[in-house]
């Protein structure tokens, strides 16, 4: 038993070095794909510059090419890499929470109540006072905003329980994409449906440093405190009576988790807007091959998140000639084959069943 411990240990850390080097290597290899013509040999030398300051590539300081390499394709990686790491980790605590397989991080109605922000933003002008981000924070208020209403409710006439909390968290969400449809009935404006529509369909493009430097500590925290409660996330899957008779209230936890994971997927949604199925399809695949211990799904689904959406974004850019494919579009294209793939390979219950 001992020696089978620590041959599945092994395993585990040798998953986590690969996927470590894999989510490297994505990084750096991503820059090299996009519209503009630039070469290999250019993209790198402009990284040798910006990190190591080596000044036989000092022409590489500035100009287009310097730009796009570094102000555009680089920050839009990183972006990539912490919207899908939040959401991944997000998607794998809610379905423990909620006990449902079908969870995602959106599944407190989050999504629609960042898309009645945006749409409030962008056809009222609410939150002009924000400046140029005002759409993206807008949307994270209305996110934040939604999740706080879904758990009061749920925990009306009672403590909130799994099946309290989706309820609650369809009615908000119903709640929420009806006003954002009457306001743009009301507004009769084309120009700012398209744009509310476009802003649905997520995008990684636009990204500065400055929102990285932001959202990539708040994803790698929240990741951190998830990892360190897999003991809490592990009693979650078997419900709130088996957990009490084995000592442990989970209602406190409960509510601690899911408002952190509203902050890291409002967080998300400030920066890309909304993103399906990355929260859903990642924990189910890695939960298929490393089982359901929270102490390996939570880094693993981390690290294989953060690469699926990188490389989605890639995709998005090369994919059309001269345009972009909004990456909501392309992952919800792939996502919904894969998930139906993984459910019908073999007899799969949550859980880790089969």
């Amino acid at each position: 038993m001992k020696k089978r411990k620590i041959i599945q240990t092994s395993v585990f850390l040798t998953a986590l070095a690969v996927l470590l080097g894999l989510l490297v290597f994505s990084v750096l290899a991503s820059v090299a794909f996009g519209n503009a013509d630039i070469s290999i040999r250019e993209v790198y030398s402009v990284f040798l510059y910006e990190i190591f300051h080596i000044k036989r590539f000092e022409e590489f300081a500035s100009g287009p090419v310097h730009d796009v390499v570094w102000l555009i394709r680089f920050p839009r990686a990183m972006l990539g890499l912490s919207v899908g790491m939040g959401l991944s980790v997000c998607g794998a605590v809610m379905q423990a929470i909620v006990k449902n397989p079908l969870a995602d991080p959106y599944i407190l109605g989050i999504s629609s109540g960042a898309s009645l922000g945006a749409t409030m933003a962008i056809v009222l002008g609410v939150g002009s006072v924000f400046g140029g981000h005002f759409v993206g924070v807008t949307a994270f208020i209305g996110a934040m905003t939604t999740s706080f209403a879904v758990v009061f409710i749920a925990n009306m006439g009672g403590r909130a329980n799994a099946a309290k909390l989706i309820l609650a968290g369809m009615a908000i969400s119903s709640v929420c994409s009806a006003m954002s449809n009457f306001v743009l009935y009301l507004a009769h404006n084309k120009g700012a449906t398209e744009e509310v529509v476009q802003w649905t369909m997520g995008s990684l493009a636009n990204t500065k440093w400055s929102e990285i430097q932001v959202v990539l500590p708040i994803m790698l925290a929240g990741t951190v405190i998830f990892w360190s409660q897999f003991r809490s996330l592990n009693m979650m899957l078997l419900g709130d009576e088996t957990a009490i008779t084995l000592g442990t209230d989970l209602h406190r936890v409960r509510t601690v988790y899911l408002i952190l994971s509203s902050v890291m997927v409002g967080f998300a949604v400030y920066c890309a807007g909304t993103i399906g199925f990355v929260g859903l399809i990642v924990p189910h695949a890695v939960r298929m091959i490393s089982g359901t211990d929270h102490k390996k799904l939570i880094p693993l689904s981390a690290l294989v998140g953060a690469i699926f959406l990188i490389w989605a974004d890639v995709a998005c850019r090369v994919i059309l000639e001269n345009s972009e494919m909004p990456i909501g579009i392309f992952v919800s294209v792939i996502g919904a084959p894969c998930f139906i793939y993984l459910m019908v390979r073999r007899s799969y219950g949550f859980g880790g069943a089969r």
